[in-house]
């Protein structure tokens, strides 16, 4: 087992998860100059992102489960395989389609990021599954906030092809070292593929915590995607009216609180994981508070995304710590649930925030961005409180079986503590 999960191989792990969902959003920021070099409207080259995007999405829900039913190493590399050539092809695109073509493999294969995660959880033991889970996680949500930075700073020195030709390079020497560092894996399910998706809303329906914590995400991630997405409106308006390297860089704020993804699942292994969602929750709710009242103080506005990006971050790792714990034999297929949640949020993040700051600017994006965290909160007191009262009518009736034992034995039942 620790080889398996040596310290090598968990940054070989999270190095992957990182460079693998950063490719779907390398084009961000190099939307103008692909729309200049195909005769494109900006608005019309914004489809790049949104079909790498969709890709993903559609991966984690048709692909991902097939983790549980065949070796998760070979479909790694597989998958791995494919998004190399499409990353390729897109480094060497001479029209529009045939780039958003490349771009909807790539977001399809870059899914594999979504199988190392439960090869992870399945290789570490009970006490350290949130702590190992969370280093993965602190990769990929890195590579999430520092995509548009390194692509932005490639583009500025050569073009914007380079950084996909570089990422097809890097996954490369990726999916080499994958190959070699994981072990095999043996199916955990001899249902077929059909079966396997048939599965998810029998998962969902049996499950309560998987549909808790997938909503939990749904919410968490909005609200996540809607400051990245707004961010970028406020940041390129008076009084600050930053270039696109400058608000990329902000990105580095993101990176610094992914830290509190590897916390959290340390956290999550001692048994606090309700504490922690509760925490992160109103962290990310008076987050948007100190964006609202404070937009034109710069010091607030890096403290507030410092704390938002880190609340959400730490949200995601916690679900995931009680995620991993529910069921050996389906990890994969409760990723695929619990991820395509939390993509949909941000999908309706990122198209909410544009609405909202078009209509209500800043304060408005803070509001809506207020509220997904203050129904999470809501929505996780009134769990706690039910379940409280669940174990309390449990041990109540324990304590009532035991009296009527007692009663029949000629004995008074023992009293509890208070």
């Amino acid at each position: 087992m620790a080889s398996v999960l040596s310290r090598g191989a968990m940054t070989l792990f999270a190095t992957a998860a990182g460079a693998l969902v950063a490719d779907i959003y390398y084009a961000q920021p190099l939307l103008a100059d692909i729309a200049g070099e195909f005769g494109r409207q900006p608005e019309q080259a914004g489809l790049i992102v949104t079909l790498a995007q969709l890709g993903y999405g559609l991966a984690v829900l048709l692909i991902v489960p097939l983790g549980d039913g065949v070796d998760r190493r070979r479909l790694v590399s597989a998958m791995l395989a494919v998004c190399v050539a499409g990353l390729l092809a897109a480094s060497m695109s001479v029209s529009f389609a045939m780039l958003a073509i490349a771009n909807f493999l790539v977001g399809v294969f870059s899914s594999a990021t979504m199988v190392l995660v439960p090869y992870v959880a399945s290789h570490a033991d009970d006490a350290e599954r949130g702590r190992r889970t969370g280093q993965v996680m602190t990769g990929l949500l890195l590579g999430i906030l520092l995509a548009r930075t390194v692509s932005g700073l490639v583009a500025e020195w050569t073009s914007w092809r380079a950084i996909y030709a570089l990422a097809g390079v890097a996954v490369t020497i990726l999916a080499v070292a994958l190959r070699r560092v994981m072990v095999t894996d043996p199916p955990r399910s001899a249902a077929r593929y059909r079966q396997l998706l048939g599965s998810l809303v029998t998962l969902v329906r049996v499950q309560p915590e998987l549909r808790r914590r997938a909503f939990y995400s749904f919410l968490g991630l909005g609200s996540f995607s809607l400051l990245w997405t707004g961010l970028t409106y406020l940041l390129s308006a008076p009084p600050y009216r930053y270039s696109t390297a400058a608000i990329g860089l902000f990105g580095l704020l993101g990176a610094a609180g992914a830290a509190s993804a590897s916390i959290a699942g340390r956290l999550g292994d001692l048994g606090l994981a309700g504490a922690m969602t509760g925490g992160f929750a109103l962290l990310l709710f008076g987050s948007w508070g100190a964006l609202a009242l404070h937009m034109h103080s710069m010091i607030w506005l890096i403290a507030g995304v410092f704390a938002l990006d880190a609340a959400a971050q730490g949200l995601q790792v916690t679900h995931q710590s009680v995620l991993y714990s529910l069921d050996s034999e389906a990890r994969s297929r409760i990723t695929a649930v619990f991820i395509t949640s939390g993509f949909i949020g941000m999908s309706l993040g990122s198209t909410l925030s544009g609405i909202v700051y078009d209509a209500r600017g800043w304060v408005g994006v803070c509001l809506v961005g207020g509220g997904l965290p203050a129904v999470l909160l809501l929505s996780w007191l009134v769990n706690t409180v039910r379940d409280r009262r669940h174990r309390g009518s449990d041990a109540a009736g324990e304590l009532g079986g035991g009296a009527a034992w007692s009663s029949l034995a000629g004995k008074q039942p023992t009293q509890c503590p208070s």
